[in-house]
């Protein structure tokens, strides 16, 4: 019977990265997680607003999860679909704004009506608290 040996010496895709439980993490740690040489890293920031790593009090750059996850993402679409830096971009910024959507408030003129009604509803309670007295 003849083995046959998996290839071991491929990255794994940023969908299988373990993102350790950490509050932060430096820009070294992040270049190992994510395969990427820091310059890379730091051009990114440069390129993409939603790359905003905050400095410790001696420079260092601080990673949160949110960012490293923004990194993997940013690196799947240019290295794995083909994306160019400025298409990226444009990917991320309409994907934040699907996570921003308006919030679901009624139409304004039934909020009128429902405030009428809570006004009328208060005066009558306030002219029963007011005749006990």
């Amino acid at each position: 019977m003849q083995k046959t040996l998996k290839n071991t010496s491929r990255k794994p895709s940023s969908g299988e990265i373990m993102i350790p439980d950490k509050l932060y993490f430096r820009i070294g740690e992040v270049s190992r997680l994510c395969g990427l040489p820091s310059y890379v890293l730091r051009f990114w920031e440069t390129e993409f607003p939603q790359l905003k790593p905050s400095k410790s009090s001696t420079g260092q750059r601080m990673y949160r999860r949110l960012d490293v996850e923004n990194v993997l993402r940013i690196k799947k679409l240019l290295y794995e679909e083909g994306f160019t830096i400025a298409g990226a971009r444009q990917v991320l910024r309409a994907e934040t704004k699907k996570k921003q959507a308006p919030l679901p408030f009624t139409a304004p003129e039934t909020n009128v009506v429902h405030l009428k009604q809570v006004r009328q509803g208060l005066k009558e309670i306030l002219g029963l608290l007011s005749a006990k007295r």
